[in-house]
């Protein structure tokens, strides 16, 4: 991790990477013939010069779990699973469970005050009390839709083929799959999903060392850009930045739209990988964006949070302010000591922010689509859970 420095807001000191420093001197930039005086330094028009808000945290921030992780009581649980019961007798479709049909008198107002949390306060948020092997597979994912309910009201499709749940575990059976983020071992960089206004996962089992869930704030990001390398935060804003995934646009990495920062990014859609090398087809990530996604970069893991996760724990991001990733994990020799996170793209329509024009596809592709949804409790063999391909 960088030294850092600080500088201060409002609501506290803020942490500078040691490159960050001194946003004068042109050696900062790592890359051949990327001049900073090529282009303004300022901020661009109508960017803030700080973010002064409940989501630019940094990891330091929280002296331990207890004021992001939400423990369930026993009564809690018992609520639960009394629900549970009651909504198995009315012989619904899981996919449909409500706040009406799974009602939780008693811990319903604990929950809307997590959605609260996400979308106007830290923005992410963690509850544990639920243990998995108390559940069949299918009645855990009831409880998992059930308790959601209550925190966000909407489910995104999270690719063509309309899955709604995404299994995450690590899977060697072919070089394709072992490249895949999803299904690697091997730690990833800091990325936010390509829709959803917020992030949610369920974890049925933790590996048998590794695999942290590590989050960082943009909105902190932003805040140390905007003060020691303004010119980045033009960079990240503009138009011309050639995403691959799911299909080939050109749009922003950051936007401030009606008074909100909304980060957007991963990196294989900008570089690609190994497993899908980017096609020379297709325009290439410049030396100034490439320096910005670094930056963003070490900011962030200069300033992460590190979460220890535990079998059953239900975690909540906004995915338009908090950025994720992952470090790497040994899997063990039993089910149980084997990685599986079961991922959900959310949206509330209450506290849902308002979108900008470029992100709206994506968004309606997930949310607004009518066509097939399909709910495997199960990772799904070869084709049949397909991974995402580079489209022109």
């Amino acid at each position: 991790m960088n030294e850092a420095m600080e500088y201060h807001l409002a609501n506290g000191p803020v942490a500078v990477p040691q490159p960050f420093r001194d946003a004068q001197l042109p050696a900062l930039c790592g890359h051949s013939g990327c001049a900073l005086s090529e282009e303004p330094l300022g901020l661009p028009s109508g960017y803030p010069s700080i973010l002064d808000s409940k989501l630019a945290w940094k990891g330091p921030d929280f002296k331990d779990d207890e004021s992001y992780v939400c423990h369930l009581t026993g009564e809690d649980v018992n609520e639960v699973k009394s629900t549970l019961g009651h909504f198995k007798a009315l012989e619904l479709d899981g996919d449909l469970i409500n706040v009406e049909n799974f009602p939780l008198p008693t811990l319903a107002p604990k929950l809307a005050g997590l959605g609260q949390e996400l979308h106007n306060g830290k923005g992410f948020s963690v509850i544990r009390g639920i243990t998995p092997s108390d559940f069949s597979v299918e009645e855990l994912t009831m409880v998992w839709l059930g308790i959601q309910a209550h925190i966000v009201d909407q489910r995104g499709r999270q690719d063509h083929k309309g899955n709604m749940l995404v299994h995450i575990i690590a899977d060697n059976s072919s070089a394709e799959m072992l490249g895949h983020h999803r299904h690697s071992t091997s730690s990833i960089s800091f990325h936010n999903e390509e829709a959803g206004d917020c992030v949610g996962w369920l974890t049925r089992s933790t590996p048998a060392s590794g695999g942290r869930c590590i989050i960082s704030s943009a909105y902190h990001v932003y805040n140390v850009l905007a003060a020691y390398r303004p010119d980045m935060i033009r960079t990240l804003a503009k138009s011309d930045w050639p995403f691959a995934i799911p299909k080939f646009r050109c749009r922003p990495v950051i936007f401030y739209h009606n008074s909100k920062l909304i980060m957007n990014f991963g990196r294989t859609p900008l570089l690609g990988n190994a497993t899908h090398p980017r096609s020379s087809t297709l325009p290439q990530v410049n030396d100034r964006q490439r320096e910005a996604l670094d930056a963003i970069e070490a900011i962030a893991r200069a300033t992460q949070l590190e979460i220890m996760t535990q079998a059953g724990d239900m975690h909540f991001i906004n995915n338009m302010a908090v950025l994720h990733r992952r470090e790497s994990f040994v899997n063990g020799q039993t089910g149980r000591e084997r990685r599986h996170l079961v991922r959900m793209r959310l949206r509330s329509s209450a506290l849902g922010w308002d979108l900008p024009e470029e992100l709206r596809s994506d968004w309606h592709d997930a949310f607004e689509s009518t066509t097939v949804k399909a709910w495997h409790l199960e990772p799904m063999p070869g084709d049949a859970f397909p991974l995402r391909k580079y489209t022109n």
